[in-house]
């Protein structure tokens, strides 16, 4: 049985990344454990294999290339480590006069050229495939025990944020973690001499682009706004080492005095005024209405079959939305970052004006509708905004921009999001494991029900009461009773 994971692919521009990788292989392999290394000649098999046993053996001790003794073997006190190159034999049964039957059970075996195994390959057995990538090397790593890959990314990844930090100064820094949020990122806290950072780990490959962030925290800074600076960064592997704005976040502030409320949302909403204002950013995404309606349509795929297990077709409600979008909410584009709430805003008081309100988690950036994060910030699914409030606030949003019929827009694009969420929430439950977010749905219902009641949504109101079910107490214990088992739970 191998992992779950895909097969990894590690770029290693330098020796040093070579060596690093078997660093991190050498922290996590076992007794039994096989790591057969492919690759042409050159490719680096003997130098990934070299760091591996150095690393293991914690010396640096002499490790030549097995090319004519066939097998070397070393002492790493608990488990032997058998280094072998194949190249040389001609048939596959010649592995068992080498010993190998032997070493593939009690020892980290290490097999270079792995073809001439044929049927004898461990079943087990970990794959690196090496080739040269310009002037370093890429490792292709697939294969091994239930868990090895897992492992192998914690390493390689602990590594490398250690590499950052110690370039740039820190590598003697405390080191904090720190909540995260519904992605993959992880963040630590790092102190120094009276200094702090905060160490963003944003593995790749997924909806989240560390370039992206470092792009826009550069526009959002220019405009005189307070994004976190980008102190170092690795883009390629996702690590950004970012200033420290602190832990104000609004919604603790609220939590501990809601009587602040307008006292922070003015200057929130005054800051998106500011966005909106700018010219847009080049190179954003555009999404057209209909990808925002297609977007919703996880409000049925999702969240409606877990609630009544039973598969709905969710065309009408994507093309109803689709239409109340192009008719209400389909003008000029601006700025938008999509999670723009309490969450994501913290409160900067030593700063002045707009730049008292400092920007989080805004790396999905794109070109949008000046509604949209509006909506998001005053239909807060974590967090129950005043009625008062969200009429101030539309209204200094509508004062200070002079958008025209408001309220349809702001209407429909709240019908859009939260119908998205309700999907969203419960994927996270059903799919990741984290049910958490299902106790939010109730709120984010409401926020649904509210923006269907205005006279543009009755279409879309009359599809929503056919496919959608109630968040009742029965429907969203049925949800997580889907919710597989997490680590974190």
């Amino acid at each position: 049985m191998t992992d779950s994971l895909p097969p990894l692919t590690l770029t290693l521009p330098a020796e040093a990344d070579t060596a690093a990788l078997g660093e991190a292989l050498a922290s996590v392999l076992r007794a039994g454990d096989c790591v057969l290394l492919a690759g042409q000649v050159g490719a680096g098999k003997s130098s990934l294999a070299r760091a591996l046993i150095r690393a293991r053996l914690g010396r640096e001790e002499e490790v030549p290339s097995p090319s004519f003794t066939l097998v070397q073997v070393y002492d790493a006190n608990e488990v032997e480590i058998w280094h072998t190159d194949l190249y040389r034999l001609t048939h596959p049964d010649q592995v068992w006069e080498l010993g190998l039957d032997d070493a593939f059970d009690r020892a980290i075996t290490l097999v270079e050229w792995p073809d001439r195994l044929g049927r004898h390959l461990p079943p087990d057995a970990l794959w690196i495939g090496l080739e040269t990538a310009g002037e370093g090397r890429l490792a292709r790593v697939s294969g091994g025990r239930p868990g090895l890959l897992a492992q192998i990314v914690a390493a390689w990844r602990g590594q490398g944020l250690d590499r950052l930090v110690a370039a740039a100064g820190w590598a003697g820094a405390g080191r904090q973690h720190l909540a995260g949020d519904a992605s993959d990122r992880r963040y630590f806290r790092l102190t120094q001499a009276g200094a702090s950072a905060v160490l963003m780990d944003n593995p790749p490959g997924g909806a989240d682009d560390p370039a992206a962030f470092v792009a826009m925290a550069a526009h959002l800074r220019g405009l005189g706004l307070s994004a976190p600076g980008v102190m170092a960064a690795d883009t390629d592997n996702g690590f950004l080492l970012l200033e420290d704005l602190g832990d104000d976040l609004f919604a603790r502030r609220l939590d501990r005095d809601p009587s602040c409320e307008a006292a922070l949302y003015g200057p929130a909403v005054d800051v998106l005024c500011h966005l909106q204002a700018a010219p847009l950013p080049v190179g954003l995404p555009d999404l057209t209405a209909d990808d925002w309606a297609k977007a919703a349509e996880l409000a049925v795929t999702v969240y409606a079959q877990a609630a009544t297990s039973a598969a709905a077709d969710p065309s009408g409600l994507v093309r109803v939305l689709g239409a109340a979008l192009r008719a209400h909410a389909d003008g000029p584009r601006v700025l938008i970052l999509r999670d723009y709430h309490a969450e994501n805003l913290l409160w900067l008081p030593g700063r002045e004006g707009l730049a008292r309100v400092g920007l989080l988690d805004f790396q999905l950036g794109q070109a949008g509708q000046p509604g949209y994060d509006l909506v998001s910030l005053l239909q807060d699914a974590r967090r129950d905004v005043s009625p008062a409030t969200e009429a101030a606030m539309i209204a200094r949003f509508v004062a200070t921009t002079g958008a025209k019929a408001f309220a349809a827009h702001y209407a429909v694009l709240g019908a859009q999001r939260a119908l998205r969420i309700l999907g969203v929430f419960t994927r996270l439950c059903v799919t990741v494991g984290k049910p958490a977010y299902i106790r939010l749905i109730p709120r984010v219902w409401g926020h649904l029900q509210r923006n269907l009641a205005h006279p543009a949504l009755a279409d879309l109101r009359a599809v929503c009461d056919t496919v959608l079910a109630e968040p009742t107490a029965e429907v969203l214990h049925r949800i997580e009773s889907l919710c597989p088992p997490s680590p974190s739970r």
